[in-house]
């Protein structure tokens, strides 16, 4: 599991790193040569999206998130539990409706593509509704985790 977990946080942050990487070097090119990548604005918008759905896999896992625990903080270690297991329960109800939907997206996008290079859009949304997934997954293991812990 550590391998699996560390592997799409691997997978984030490089996306993240290819997305500051294109942006960059687009501007130096168009600053110093008048010449633009192809794409790249659909390209690091496309990343930049699947960089995020592989990102909340791993910050699902974890339980890690951005947020005041006021009512957490005042419960003890049993009410504490009985919490995450419900935030994580309706986590998983947003997840994996999310998955599905991504997934049904990538099933009905046709022959869509970028403007310039006409890359197609649907290895973009594969590669995200691949990060829903996983989000979904360790969702679902993550709740089966904190349901079992005593």
């Amino acid at each position: 599991m550590k391998r699996a977990l560390e592997s799409i946080e691997n997978v984030a942050a490089l996306l993240l790193l290819a997305v500051a990487l294109l942006t960059a070097l687009n501007v130096v090119l168009r600053d110093t040569l008048a010449f633009q990548i192809p794409d790249w604005f659909d390209g690091s918008r496309m990343l930049l999206c699947i960089a995020l759905f592989w990102g909340i896999a791993v910050t699902t896992w974890r339980g890690g998130h951005i947020c005041v625990d006021v009512v957490w903080e005042h419960l003890g270690p049993d009410g504490r539990r009985r919490l995450d297991v419900a935030a994580t329960a309706i986590s998983l109800s947003m997840l994996a409706p999310l998955a599905w939907m991504v997934w049904t997206k990538v099933a009905t996008m046709g022959s869509q593509a970028t403007s310039d290079l006409r890359l197609p859009l649907a290895w973009f949304f594969a590669v995200a509704a691949l990060g829903t997934t996983a989000a979904a997954v360790l969702c679902a293991a993550r709740l089966v985790t904190l349901a079992r812990r005593p």
